[in-house]
């Protein structure tokens, strides 16, 4: 296994249709659609950065309905790791609706997942590093950490006054 992966090589996309079964009353799809799909994008960029098919949601850390989807909708999602730790790594997922007037995809929706690599006995392996290169990998990547100790602190599994990258925000 490589020391460290570049963002690129996690890179993942899929392009699908809303249909009418996938959709609320308002002819919008649902939400819980939409976190399926990007759940299942986001697992198929940590299993390509772990280097293993053996990979669990650990957690979704955020996700952002920003603009509804209706049916009929050509809906593009794009994940990749942006941020390896020991076993975990987090993956971002943009979502991005295509507008035929304009022939342009416009961004809808953001997440953020955790997914932790494991071996057969379901016991967390070792993933390789991750190398930003870009302007929003390294924004993303520099994030990570903050966004990882106030999930620690908020389950309880790290005490606040450790979270240096947390205080470092507020105190200089």
């Amino acid at each position: 296994m490589s020391t460290a992966k570049t963002a690129k090589e996690s890179f993942s996309v899929m392009t699908n249709l809303v249909l009418p079964s996938e959709t609320n009353n308002l002819g919008n799809m649902f939400g819980g659609e939409l976190l399926a799909s990007m759940d299942r994008i986001s697992s198929i960029s940590a299993k390509m950065h772990g280097g293993s098919f053996l990979v669990v949601t650990a957690s979704v850390n955020h996700v952002a309905f920003n603009i509804p989807i209706p049916m009929g909708s050509t809906v593009k999602l794009e994940s990749k790791v942006t941020r390896a730790f020991n076993s975990s790594m987090e993956v971002y997922v943009d979502v991005f609706v295509y507008d035929y007037e304009n022939s342009c995809y416009n961004q809808t929706n953001t997440g953020i997942y955790t997914f932790v690599a494991v071996d057969k006995e379901n016991k967390p392996v070792k993933v390789p590093e991750l190398i930003p290169e870009t302007e929003q990998e390294i924004e993303r990547y520099e994030g990570a950490l903050r966004r990882k100790q106030l999930s620690l602190v908020l389950s309880g599994r790290m005490k606040p006054e450790d979270a240096t990258e947390l205080k470092s925000l507020f105190i200089k």
